[in-house]
This record gives C-alpha cells, sequence and structure tokens, in this order.
C-alpha cells in the first residue's frame, strides 16, 4: 500500500468516526480480539474430551456415556500392611477418571502365575464411608478363592447427595453419582489391561451403595459376566408412574440412578444378590423386589445375620457364584 492511498483510508476514518484512532489502542484491541478468540477454541465446551463432557439420559431415565478413551493408570508395588501373612501381590494403581485421580488396590493371588491365561479378574465397589484399605478382608478372600481384585476408592467414600446432584442434572453439569459410575467403568478398564489378568474373565462385586453402582457398571459395560451385589438393592421408581410426577427431571434423575432401571439391559450378564433376612440397612424386602424385576440369568442367596453388607455366611454363595461366572 503507498502512502497516497494509505491517506485517503485514514481521510475516510476520520469522516466517518470523527477522529484518528491512536495506534497503541488500535493494537490493544486487536491484541483482546484474538485473546478472547483463543480463550473461546480452548474453553469451548464442544472441544472437551470424552472424560469431560461425555453422559446423556434418555427421556426414560437411562445413562449413557460416550466411548471412553484408553486407561491411563501407574502402578506401583507395596508392601501388604493390611494382611501381611498373606502371600499375595499388591499394587497401588492410580487412575485417570473424569480429569481426576482415583486410587485403587489391585491384590493378585499367589498362584496367579500358574495360569498361562492370567487370573480372573474382579473391580470391588466398597459401601458408603468404607475405603479401599477397608475393603481387604473381602478382597483376600477373594484372592483365596483365585481371583484377583481392584477395590477402588469412590468419591465422597461412596457417599451420595442426591439432592444436590439433582441440581447438577438440572443445570446439565454431570453429577457425581455419574462420576462414580464411570470411575467403575474405567477401572474396569484398567483392570482388563493388567498382564497379570484374563481380560475375558471379569466382574463386578459391590457392597451395599456400591453394589447399586455396580448394577449400573455392568449394565454399561457388556464384557462382564455378571454383577454380585451384597446387601444391596434398588430404589423403587419402577413402582412410581410417571404421571403423578410433579417433577418430571426430578423423576428422571432418579430413574438414572436406580438399579432397578438398568436389570432388563443386563442378560445375558448374570445378576446375583447376597441379603440378609436382617439387614439393619436395607430391608430384605427391598432386595426381593429388585430381584423379582431382574431377567434371567439371575440368582438371589440369604443369610440370617441381623447385620448390614459381606459376613462369612456368605462365603459359599459367592465361591459358587463365581466358579459359574468366571471359571
Amino acid at each position: 500500500m503507498n502512502r497516497h492511498n494509505s491517506g485517503k483510508i485514514e481521510r475516510k476514518k476520520k469522516a466517518s468516526s470523527g477522529g484518528k484512532t491512536p495506534k497503541p489502542t488500535i493494537f490493544l484491541l486487536g491484541f483482546l480480539l484474538i485473546l478472547v478468540g483463543v480463550f473461546g477454541v480452548l474453553y469451548n465446551p464442544s472441544n472437551s474430551t470424552d472424560d469431560a463432557v461425555s453422559w446423556d439420559v434418555s427421556e426414560s431415565g437411562t445413562l449413557s456415556f460416550h466411548q471412553r478413551e484408553e486407561p491411563v493408570f501407574t502402578a506401583q508395588e507395596i508392601e501388604d500392611v493390611y494382611f501381611p501373612e498373606s502371600s499375595d501381590t499388591l499394587k497401588l494403581i492410580s487412575f485417570e477418571s473424569k480429569g481426576d485421580k482415583v486410587q485403587s488396590l489391585l491384590r493378585l493371588p499367589a498362584n496367579y502365575n500358574s495360569s498361562s491365561s492370567g487370573s480372573p479378574g474382579i473391580v470391588l465397589l466398597p459401601g458408603a464411608t468404607i475405603s479401599k484399605e477397608a475393603e481387604q478382608g473381602l478382597a483376600v478372600e477373594l484372592s483365596k478363592m483365585g481371583y484377583a481384585t481392584l477395590t477402588l476408592d469412590q468419591r465422597n467414600l461412596g457417599g451420595v447427595n442426591t439432592e444436590k446432584d439433582i441440581e447438577l442434572f438440572k443445570a446439565d453439569i454431570e453429577p457425581v453419582e455419574y462420576s462414580m459410575v464411570y470411575d467403575a467403568l474405567k477401572a474396569i478398564d484398567v483392570l482388563a489391561v493388567q498382564a497379570e489378568i484374563d481380560p475375558k474373565r471379569l466382574a463386578i462385586i459391590g457392597e451395599s451403595n456400591g453394589g447399586r453402582f455396580a448394577v449400573l457398571a455392568c449394565a454399561l459395560e457388556p464384557s462382564l459376566k455378571g454383577v454380585i451385589g451384597i446387601s444391596t438393592s434398588g430404589y423403587g421408581t419402577e413402582e412410581i408412574d410417571p404421571a403423578d410426577v410433579d417433577d418430571s427431571e426430578k423423576y428422571r434423575f432418579y430413574r438414572s440412578i436406580d438399579p432397578d432401571t438398568y436389570l432388563f439391559t443386563l442378560p445375558p450378564s448374570k445378576f446375583v444378590l447376597i441379603h440378609s433376612f436382617n439387614d439393619t440397612v436395607i430391608p430384605h424386602e427391598m432386595a426381593l423386589k429388585t430381584f423379582a424385576l431382574a431377567k434371567e440369568p439371575k440368582a438371589m442367596y440369604n443369610v440370617t445375620e441381623a447385620t448390614h453388607g459381606y459376613t462369612g455366611s456368605m462365603s459359599p454363595y459367592l465361591k459358587k457364584e463365581l466358579a459359574l461366572l468366571l471359571n
């Protein structure tokens, strides 16, 4: 551009704006526009990764996730201070899920090397308030039966705030309970790629609230051979007539976290419940209703202790069903 043409442009600017804009101001405005553009590209939700915005809920209340990315994790063999008398191998595994690091313990049976195809594996979800360390008692029992376990520290140690999650759901923000289900799915992915594990022989077990997440995870991951719920049940939303619900979005959210919603999608994965007639937290009647809704293949076993969670009397049933599922 020559100086003459440049002068004409400047005069047009003067005529239209009434004054000349200082060059530093022009440069500053240009820089700000570029900065805003870059910010928009970086923080545009449409550019979010799989682990950020990846969930949908159907009108009927069924949760689904977009395709999961390859698992990213670190593994370190550690001393088994929880059961030092055990000959198991224990590893601390930290894996990525929803932008967070989930801590877990992988327990490998002492004889896992005896199988060239690898050990059958179980993702183990503790009940609310129970850490991965506190769940090692059951993990050791499963190890004695010949099964490797990956036990998670669930978000909030398995506790849920349903009312807060409803607010998030209505705002199109992922509820924490959805993230907890996703953590279980990522744990399955992590377990499947461990060199000591047979990825074709995997199942999931959950106690209490962990059992609810386990059912959802099994319904969303068809590679699992089955799910075993210990002292757990659905929420009973199947009994509610949608026409009687004042808040349809609240109802849709409750449906999306209710194991009962997913029972019809479980087959051919097997559904197993182990419950006490005298459970002190989740009434036996609720477990019976959930079991009645489930499709074959399914099985239910009952014990009598007035307690909640795994007991030694459940061991024979657990051993029987795992042998049917994974051996």
